[in-house]
């Protein structure tokens, strides 16, 4: 026998449809299956672009965001639409021509911030800020918080954003402590209401530690102690009793502290104490996270190339004159002593940066010259 092939039938149309006159075959239902919705990307892994390029100190987040919608970064060769992407770092990152490296491990600095100078980038009343009086050795840096135009003391400084929000936030525990000069009279039933918590012009303060160290005259130096850092905090709190601040220096921000750090001075806290000392906070800052060794701000002269000598070293800043005396510029609660001669070059004060002796010779000595 012989094998029976079937040929394919002429199809009818079904009731209602109506097919291409002259046509032998009917019209074909095409049916579209019905698709799910589109894949997500993978978030899991990696950083977004606007933060990344943040802490490899392109721009601030905002910025890099506007960047990305002007069409001037690219990954891989493929220009970013919008700022809803993630990196790890193995990507090839351009803004316009430029190559962009990756990150830098995080770092802090301790910096005395003096009387005068305002916590912000620019400002639109053209007063100087921080930044005009950093050292330029310094990388693209962000504030931990802020201190008002007439606030001294410390600051904190780092290049990586996510660590400055962490340390800000009231969550993270860390107090802030500052010396207070205040006009007026102290008394326990002020500093019970201070320890109570105080609410000033409907804002809630929550309690707040203070100690009288001694009065000078019609002045009064204290000990304030508090975690929230609400904006001028101390000043509304202690005018509300009739305190009026006329100084304020702070001297410790959590584990950092100010020490002998003069005004003006930055100083970088080590990398292995910082881990220590917030690793807790900040995830970047646990074990395996890339580490670099503190440097100073200082700039050190390279060794001349072909003959040409290296670039100059900035110029040392000048003493000002009519400096306060001993007693207006001590940040410690108790009067300056005079210093023994073991105590000339004392050890480390603060375990989160201070700097050891230079090792060179006091001003009072002076070399005998050969006769």
């Amino acid at each position: 026998m012989t094998e029976r092939r079937e040929t394919g039938r002429l199809r009818r149309n079904p009731a209602g449809a109506q097919g291409k006159p002259g046509s032998k075959r009917g019209p074909v239902n095409k049916t579209t299956k019905a698709r799910g919705p589109a894949a997500e990307p993978d978030w899991s892994e990696g950083e977004r672009i606007a933060k990344y390029l943040a802490r490899a100190g392109v721009a601030s987040r905002r910025e890099v965001e506007r960047l990305i919608e002007e069409g001037k970064v690219s990954v891989d060769g493929k220009k970013l639409t919008s700022p809803a992407f993630k990196v790890t770092g193995k990507e090839l990152i351009r803004v316009g021509r430029r190559i962009i490296s990756a990150p830098e491990a995080t770092r802090v600095w301790r910096y005395h911030k003096p009387s005068g100078l305002i916590t912000t980038n620019v400002d639109p009343e053209g007063r100087r800020t921080i930044f005009d009086e950093l050292p330029r050795t310094l990388p693209r840096v962000v504030t931990v918080g802020r201190l008002d135009l007439t606030t001294e003391g410390l600051l904190l400084l780092t290049n990586d954003g996510a660590l400055a929000r962490a340390l800000e936030l009231p969550s993270s525990g860390l107090e802030r402590t500052y010396r207070v000069r205040a006009h007026g009279t102290v008394t326990p039933e002020k500093i019970e209401k201070l320890a109570q918590g105080i609410t000033v012009e409907g804002v809630k303060y929550q309690p707040i530690r203070a100690v009288l160290d001694r009065e000078t005259g019609a002045n009064n130096w204290l000990t304030v102690t508090l975690a929230e850092g609400k904006k001028r905090e101390v000043r509304r709190a202690l005018e509300s009793l009739d305190l009026m601040v006329n100084r304020l220096i702070r001297v410790s921000y959590g584990p950092f502290e100010l020490v002998d750090l003069k005004p003006g001075q930055v100083d970088e806290v080590p990398p292995d104490l910082l881990a220590e000392a917030v690793g807790h906070l900040y995830e970047g800052l646990k074990d395996g996270a890339p580490v670099r060794q503190s440097t100073s701000t200082t700039p050190r002269k390279p060794a001349p190339r072909g003959g040409k000598p290296g670039p100059k070293p900035p110029p040392k800043p000048r003493s000002k004159k009519g400096r306060k005396p001993d007693e207006e510029w001590s940040t410690s609660a108790k009067p300056p002593a005079e210093k023994s001669p073991s105590a000339k070059h004392p050890s480390v004060k603060s375990r989160l940066g201070s700097k050891p002796p230079s090792g060179k010779l006091s001003g009072n000595r002076k070399r005998s010259k050969p006769r």
